[in-house]
């Protein structure tokens, strides 16, 4: 069959825009690192169920209840009900559960429970995920409540002041506990006496058993096992098909970890991953990030298999050659600085499967481990993910965004000359030196700041690229052509932090994300402490972000950055709450009204993500793989259908 010409934009459907990702250069890749990229692709798409579930109890039986009424309608249902319900079955997929991927909230259904219930009637038992003994009917009393009640399970992670934050949030971390419980808990599992101690808490449900507290470990032989037991089965093959021994042992340690569940061997396997920095193809692979618990303890599963981009990864080569004089001319108390840089390492890569936390929405920076003893010991690795940047750039081509929201020609001008080739960089930055800088006090606990740990960690990272973008060493190194590039990404962040993200925000809302809430912190602490510098100005009746002075600007930077880096150095958590509540969560209600008319006329979706190519293994008559190919054709819910066919195993 001819193959299609590729496009990077496709489906379209509630705030949503679906785009494609090309793997470029992967025909050049050897058949070895061919089959290793097929078998980690195989150990990421196993992890979906899991993070299904870790996003919401009811989020598996809800899917697979609308998947089965779907399939069963698709072709013959032509109601607006079924249009709903495709588009919240839809939504549901690219959130991995009823929440929105962004904001926390709930989706509002646009079809009714009387619909629900007649189509599940219809649908039957066989294809319906009822438990022994349960009927459609018990099914339905079951998921009604949660899909249609807003203030059941109303919001999947809470950061709001004032109230019990576990309680109040529907991610399935937790069962029958309070907050206090669970600080309580962790806190007395700590070693006070050393600071190399496992990230406890990150692989385990904490559950209220006979009033009793238990973790629930996520391992091979415990939660989560029917998953992981598959993971497992493919980093095995993985395990075969390696490029070298220290590859071959990071792997072996991974899948030791998933079989033990002893953080400790979770931290063995990040040290040697680390340490891998040779080899071509790499890959995410387990409960990483923690931005799903409001408390930042527990890790969602996330996957991702990569590979090299050798010719980009110059660029961030350049970056982490020069890391100890970055770090040595920061802004920052020299109390807080690392005298000695260690093991940064950074690469510009191709995605070639996105899994888990990762998809459908993704990441375009990633910096591991994050463990902060291990990145003080042994280094940080750092990808920038350039073939979802790129697709990113190109959907973004012609939208009409500049136009209606940059203040003039001339800025406008600017952006489209430089903004790309520096939001790469600030990328870089960001993630190769930002988040790899600065140390903790030595008796600092690194879960001091609690539920504001990631804001601050990511401003922090932002401040440190937005501070050095601007520095004459990057044009030294030859990273910008001149000394005033860099204005464009102090424009476009700027601009971003203080109105255009508000295109992702329902009105009445407050900022939830920490990303979101990092760049608006930054953004509105900037502009109320530049003496003028930054200002908002009115034409035709509209609202545009001035900036008068970009030198002045790289300042205020720096004065933020070095309270930031303090915050985070000393474990100050009032410090940290006091400027996110102040100048990261409420939002202006005149803005946001003038931002969402102004958006909406553009008919442009806020929210991207992307399909995932299908990986086609060519074999032998031996059943050997020989080839893999790929293939861009499989629409969304072709794609979704067959991972909860193939996939599914919870």
């Amino acid at each position: 069959m001819p193959q299609m010409p590729f496009s990077y934009v496709d489906e379209r459907f509630a705030d949503i825009q679906m785009l494609r990702y090309q793997l470029k250069g992967f025909h050049l890749l050897g058949l070895r690192q061919k089959q290793l990229v097929y078998y980690l692709s195989q150990a990421t798409l196993y992890g979906r169920d899991i993070t299904f579930d870790q996003y919401g109890k009811y989020n598996l039986v809800i899917r697979k209840t609308l998947e089965a009424i779907y399939v069963n309608k698709k072709e013959k249902d032509h109601s607006e009900q079924f249009q709903q319900l495709t588009t919240y079955l839809k939504r549901l997929w690219f959130s991995n559960g009823i929440h929105h991927h962004y904001g926390c909230m709930k989706f509002t259904p646009g079809f009714s429970p009387d619909y629900l219930l007649h189509e599940m009637m219809e649908v039957g038992d066989e294809a319906l995920p009822l438990l022994q003994g349960q009927t459609v009917k018990r099914l339905f009393d079951e998921i009604r409540p949660v899909i249609f009640n807003p203030e059941i399970l109303a919001k999947r992670v809470n950061k709001e002041q004032g109230v019990d934050l576990i309680l109040t949030s529907a991610c399935h971390f937790y069962e029958g506990v309070t907050q206090q419980e669970v600080e309580t808990f962790y806190q007395a599992k700590k070693n006070t006496r050393t600071t190399e101690q496992p990230s406890w808490g990150l692989n385990s449900t904490l559950v209220k058993e006979n009033g009793e507290l238990k973790e629930q470990t996520w391992m091979a032989n415990g939660k989560y096992g029917e998953a992981i037991r598959h993971i497992v089965f493919w980093l095995e093959k993985a395990v075969e098909v390696a490029e070298n021994e220290q590859q071959k042992n990071v792997i072996e340690k991974l899948i030791r970890y998933y079989n033990t569940g002893d953080l400790r061997d979770f931290d063995d396997y990040s040290i040697e991953w680390v340490n891998d920095k040779a080899s071509h193809v790499d890959f995410i692979n387990g409960f990483i990030e923690v931005y799903g618990d409001p408390l930042a303890l527990k890790g969602t599963w996330e996957g991702i298999v990569e590979y090299v981009d050798e010719k980009a990864t110059l660029r961030t080569k350049t970056i982490s050659d020069n890391a100890q004089w970055f770090e040595d001319n920061s802004p920052v108390d020299p109390r807080f600085k690392k005298k000695c840089v260690k093991g940064v390492s950074a690469s510009v890569i191709c995605a070639a499967m996105l899994g888990g936390e990762e998809y459908p929405a993704s990441a375009i920076g990633i910096n591991l481990p994050n463990a902060e003893w291990i990145r003080e010991r042994y280094g940080s690795k750092s990808v920038t993910i350039g073939n979802l940047t790129e697709a990113y750039n190109q959907a973004a081509k012609g939208s009409g965004m500049r136009q209606e929201f940059v203040v003039d020609e001339k800025i406008m001008e600017m952006l489209d000359m430089y903004d790309d080739a520096c939001d790469d960089l600030h990328t870089d930055l960001h993630e190769c030196l930002g988040h790899g800088s600065g140390q903790l006090l030595p008796d600092t606990n690194p879960d001091a700041l609690k539920e504001y740990a990631s804001t601050i960690e990511e401003a922090r990272a932002d401040l440190f690229a937005l501070y050095y973008i601007a520095d004459d060493k990057l044009v030294q190194l030859k990273l910008l052509p001149n000394d005033t590039a860099y204005q464009a990404q102090y424009y476009s962040y700027m601009l971003n932090g203080l109105m255009t993200q508000l295109t992702r925000i329902t009105l009445g809302h407050s900022i939830e994300e920490a990303h979101m809430r990092n760049r608006a912190l930054i953004a509105y602490w900037t502009l109320r402490h530049s003496d003028g510098n930054v200002e908002w100005v009115r034409k035709d009746g509209k609202t545009y972000v001035k900036i008068h002075d970009y030198a002045k600007l790289r300042t205020s930077f720096a004065v933020l950055l070095k309270e930031i880096q303090r915050i985070k150095s000393e474990g100050d958590y009032e410090a940290a709450r006091s400027l996110v509540e102040k100048y990261a969560v409420r939002v202006d209600k005149a803005l946001h009204e003038e931002v969402l008319q102004r958006f909406e006329k553009l008919n442009l979706a806020p929210y991207k993500g992307f399909i995932n190519p299908v990986l086609i293994p060519v074999t032998d008559s031996m059943g050997e793989i020989v080839d893999v190919k790929v293939d861009y054709t499989e629409k969304y819910d072709e794609q979704m259908l067959r991972y909860s066919r193939e996939y599914g195993t919870l």
